[in-house]
């Protein structure tokens, strides 16, 4: 687990996306960085993916062993096509639309790919910056304690995206859709904050989110719905996501 301190000072933003169901399979609350790297401004990211209500890890409605042997069409995962919100108010800095997302997620090829793309990646290299962060948004927030935040979104759906550079947003404006593009191992949103939008010499900013809820299902029958006010989303807790709490919470 990670230091206490490490977190006590998180920018708090809103939940982006909506319903249950929700995961953070990388998270800082295990471990920071959280992505295993400080590169790209990943120290304190989050990866969410979308199960359903059967115990374990399910972002699929096939079984777990026919996962592991052949794999799924990408569209059929729970996550993928959902919408996306803001997570605070915001300028658009940075739009990227057109990566192909994989038709097809086998999860030993999409870990091995991911590994293979990890391992030959040059921060200094722009053109692999797609291979890794797919389509993707960059938004500018308000400044926090006299220091500029960014917020990057990643792996977004093809030609999903409705909002453009220049832009401003509000909180829980409809930004693009979950996907599979880049360097993904199933359909996810990931989500960090940082001080630059050159991600090549960007520092990840610790940060927690404004509202959502946890549920737990103890027994057979029985549901615990926990508010959640400001918090950090354990590994593998299963979320609700909210609506705005406030507007421009960065």
């Amino acid at each position: 687990m990670p230091p206490r301190d490490a977190l006590h000072d998180a920018i708090v933003v809103d939940f982006p996306l909506r319903g249950s169901g929700w995961t953070a399979v990388t998270t800082p609350a295990e471990r920071i960085p959280s992505h295993g790297t400080d590169l790209l401004g990943q120290r304190f990211a989050y990866d969410f993916v979308q199960v359903d209500h059967r115990p374990g890890f399910h972002a699929h409605p096939a079984p777990t062993w026919r996962m592991l042997l052949s794999g799924a069409p990408t569209r059929e995962f729970y996550g993928w096509g959902q919408p996306i919100h803001a997570p605070c108010d915001a300028e658009v800095i940075r739009v990227v639309d057109g990566v192909r997302e994989r038709g097809w997620v086998h999860p030993a090829r999409e870990s091995a790919r991911a590994m293979h793309t990890a391992a030959t990646f040059r921060p200094e290299n722009v053109t692999q910056m797609a291979a890794v962060l797919g389509n993707h948004v960059v938004l500018r927030a308000a400044d926090h304690r006299g220091g500029p935040v960014f917020v990057g979104l990643g792996h977004l759906q093809r030609h999903s995206a409705q909002v453009r550079s220049g832009q401003q947003v509000r909180a829980g404006e409809f930004l693009g859709r979950v996907g599979h593009s880049g360097n993904s191992t199933m359909p996810h949103l990931h989500l960090q904050l940082m001080d630059s939008a050159d991600l090549r010499v960007a520092r990840g900013l610790p940060c927690a989110f404004a509202s959502y809820d946890v549920v737990e299902r103890p027994d057979e029958g029985r549901t615990i719905i926990t508010p959640v006010t400001d918090g950090i989303p354990k590994r593998f807790e299963r979320l609700i996501g909210r609506g705005p709490a406030g507007v421009g919470r960065a």
